[in-house]
């Protein structure tokens, strides 16, 4: 059977990554205790408000086609929440809206990368980035994310990377897996640098409401001069608590919206009415559960930290925003993937391995924060008792 060549470039990207995730679950399944601070799922219900909307909405007939660019209410009110966040002026057509960031980055890598172009993208990086690059035929070049630097995206670390090939450069603010939220210096050092070397700039926002107390949160979308290269995607999948609803857009100057309505519609004609209506509530009511997983987050990765690092050799990054802190392992003598899987078999807890999220993170682990209190409480006594089983205490 022949297949196409996206067949062979996208091959061992997939689950491998989650080996250890997929191990945790058949352990619970057979009946084994397992904390599962895997994956990240927001610890609120999706709010009343949206389901009633999205149930009303149904219910009065919006169940037909949407049109290419999404439900022109919806992008309304995204201009109008976007002019007011962002400082400048945007317009309904600034908007394609898409069922999640996912399919929005996919859709945006497509129109703006192509087979032997290179994407710069900070290591670590969100799981499924590589993926995304590569199914353009694209070439992904991982920028080392310091420790040193708080896991922010530097341009000097861009620049040191940049080849007659390089034609944009990919950022998470806040970050997945650092939780790490760039600064406006940062931003206006990494744009000067894509406008010497005419790089697009994409940036996945989706964690922009779950920054914690003490940080503040910056935009390249804030910036006029960048406004001709810069692209963002975003849902309301973390913030409102509703992942499974795939509400999702991207924003960008007008003519590249434009440009790109072909690609979206070839790929999908339009997201559900019904969905477009309740995102609209989400979006110009802004989240009812968000500040209350901003401060359970931040209070957990605090607790977590403060524990491991004063008990045990472990270290703990601790992150500005999202819903994940990253564990430096190295004093166990493991790397990350070898201590994730002791850790499951001995400790009864499943984290993520690093090295799942790029090689800058060999020697670390992720966690989710989403996990009750009560359960992070035990899951700390795991890691500290495991601690001392590997000799790092």
């Amino acid at each position: 059977m022949r297949t196409a060549s996206i067949t062979t470039r996208l091959a061992g990207l997939g689950g491998a990554k989650w080996e250890v995730h997929a191990s945790a679950r058949a352990m619970v399944r057979s009946g084994r205790d397992v904390i599962q601070m895997t994956i990240g799922e927001p610890d609120a219900p999706v709010p009343d408000a949206l389901i009633e909307a999205a149930d009303r909405a149904m219910r009065a007939g919006r169940t037909a086609y949407s049109n290419g660019r999404g439900e022109a209410s919806l992008c309304r009110a995204l201009a109008d929440r976007y002019s007011a966040r962002r400082g400048r002026a945007f317009t309904p057509n600034n908007f394609i809206c898409f069922p999640g960031t996912q399919t929005a980055l996919f859709v945006v890598m497509a129109g703006v990368v192509e087979a032997g172009d290179e994407v710069l993208v900070g290591d670590p990086m969100y799981a499924t980035y590589e993926g995304v690059i590569r199914s353009c035929g694209a070439e992904m070049v991982p920028v080392p994310l310091r420790v040193e630097a708080g896991f922010r995206m530097q341009a000097s670390d861009i620049a040191a990377r940049l080849t007659p090939r390089s034609r944009a450069i990919l950022l998470t603010s806040p970050h997945n897996p650092t939780g790490a939220v760039l600064t406006r210096d940062d931003i206006a050092e990494i744009g000067a640098l894509a406008r010497q070397h005419d790089l697009w700039i994409i940036v996945d926002e989706v964690y922009e409401d779950l920054v914690f107390e003490g940080c503040e949160f910056a935009s390249p979308l804030e910036n006029v001069d960048l406004a001709d290269r810069v692209i963002g995607v975003s849902s309301i999948s973390k913030s409102h608590a509703a992942p499974g609803f795939r509400s999702g857009w991207c924003v960008a100057s007008e003519a590249f919206c434009q440009a790109l309505l072909p690609v979206a519609e070839t790929m999908l004609f339009g997201n559900q009415p019904f969905i477009a209506d309740m995102t609209e509530l989400a979006v110009r009511d802004g989240s009812s559960v968000a500040p209350g997983m901003r401060r359970r987050f931040a209070a957990r990765a605090t607790r977590l930290a403060d524990r491991l690092e004063a008990e045990t050799a472990l270290r703990v990054h601790r992150p500005d925003a999202g819903m994940f802190a990253l564990i430096d392992v190295s004093a166990t003598g493991l790397d990350g993937t070898a201590y994730a899987f002791d850790l499951l078999e001995r400790g009864g807890v499943a984290v993520m391995p690093g090295a799942s999220f790029g090689a800058a993170l060999q020697n670390w682990v992720r966690v989710a924060l989403t996990i009750s209190d009560e359960e992070m409480e035990q899951a700390i006594v795991r890691l500290v008792n495991h601690a001392g089983l590997c000799g790092a205490v």
